[in-house]
């Protein structure tokens, strides 16, 4: 047993009894560094957290992406307790579902109308619908490698589906719009929906801000062809522009989709549409018993107060740039090329040299080790609480790290 994270592994060990892989999904032990990572957590403040072992971590990951502003963020915590001394989960929406669907509407500059929900897949799943309600059409676009929900038309998992669930989903490659023009010729007038990211951000490969003219080739067609454009903002949204992401890619989508950082950690998406769509999207049938909890909602409006009150997203671009210049620098003295790709604010990094992620995974696991949490497949996300001081050293903590990895290379 790796007596580093003992408890972690004992805890794991009561959770296999009981729950189906003892932790599932994307926080899966499997899917990060198993035996040399925590797998259980017990507190954060700013940009850290402890594990059930006791060890601390300068946090590169951030919850995978919903902490923006920092765990136990006073003034969204405050925000949230204050109306959960009114209540949470009631027979009807309060006040702040209002607010919230307003101030949404008033960011984004094309949106008309908005709903709230739990998980970003939620909404990407309630988009699609609304598309195929909206056209009358049944199949749906997106590319090779993206990441939409666990619904069986997106999920990246291979159990309990059938062939036709994804009877009507096509793919098409990042960058190849002559590709996708394929599709549409190839099936024109069946078309209901293209859903895509506002940069292609996969799993184990570099992040892409695609080709020139790309993304706005994608919406000319659409446009033609009268396909929904459907943008998936859950990873990026709010830490790139207030308004979206597509603003910065320069695209207009005719819904978006949000989650992550719109609550810094309270559960809660968002897909916001124009007034096209406003009929179809009446008729498709969207919730839960506690989409409409007021808490998670007050948390969004404070958290949305604040990111534009103190410029957040300029000044994670420029702690995330930081972090870049560093971690390139600390690879060059070693002699191992660190590639940065992607958002500073929402980076992927990888050793060029090779393509297994071994020696990734083990340059993560010895910054575990030292105190920084770096995940080896997925990007990184950078938060508000991330000061100079932090990411100084967590740089230090990646040279240490790499520097007792290249002991074992060369």
């Amino acid at each position: 047993m790796n007596t580093h994270y003992e408890k972690s592994l004992q805890l794991f060990d009561r959770a296999s009894k009981v729950a189906p892989g003892g932790i599932y999904g994307h926080m899966s032990p499997a899917a990060c560094l198993p035996g040399a990572s925590p797998y259980y957590a017990v507190r954060g403040e700013g940009c850290r957290y402890w594990d059930v072992d006791g060890h601390e971590y300068i946090d590169f990951m951030c919850g995978y992406g919903p902490v923006i502003l920092g765990y136990n963020h006073p003034e969204v915590d405050e925000a949230a307790a204050k109306q959960r001394e009114l209540g949470n989960c009631f027979n009807h929406p309060t006040e702040r579902f209002v607010e919230l669907v307003e101030r949404l509407v008033s960011l984004v500059d094309f949106a008309d109308w908005g709903v709230l929900a739990k998980n970003g897949g939620d909404v990407t799943t309630w988009a699609i619908q609304v598309a195929r309600e909206h056209t009358k059409r049944k199949k749906i676009i997106r590319l090779k490698g993206s990441y939409h929900g666990v619904d069986p038309w997106c999920t990246p998992g291979h159990g309990g589906l059938i062939e036709e669930d994804r009877e009507h989903i096509h793919h098409f490659a990042w960058n190849d719009l002559t590709a996708f023009q394929g599709l549409v010729e190839r099936y024109r007038g069946e078309i209901a929906g293209l859903i895509i990211s506002p940069w292609h951000h996969p799993v184990f490969a570099d992040s892409d801000f695609g080709a020139p003219g790309f993304l706005i080739g994608l919406e000319r067609i659409c446009r033609a062809e009268g396909i929904v454009l459907i943008s998936d903002d859950i990873r990026g949204g709010f830490r790139l522009n207030i308004g979206g992401s597509h603003e910065e890619f320069g695209y207009t989508p005719d819904i978006v989709c949000f989650c992550k950082a719109l609550g810094n950690g309270y559960p809660i998406s968002a897909a916001l549409g124009t007034d096209a769509l406003r009929v179809a999207a009446s008729k498709v049938f969207l919730t839960g018993s506690y989409w409409n909890s007021a808490v998670p909602m007050a948390a969004a409006l404070k958290t949305l107060e604040i990111l534009e009150r103190d410029n957040v997203i300029a000044k994670i671009k420029q702690t995330g740039q930081r972090l870049s210049d560093g971690l390139v620098k600390i690879g060059e003295k070693h002699g191992h090329s660190i590639k940065p790709s992607g958002p500073p604010s929402v980076p992927f990094y990888r050793l060029t040299e090779e393509k297994n992620f071994l020696r990734q995974q083990q340059w993560c696991a010895e910054a575990m080790q030292r105190g920084a949490f770096l995940h080896p497949h997925h990007n990184w996300f950078i938060c508000a609480a991330h000061t100079d001081a932090d990411i100084d050293a967590g740089l230090q903590i990646a040279d240490d790290a790499l520097a007792a990895c290249v002991k074992q290379w060369d």
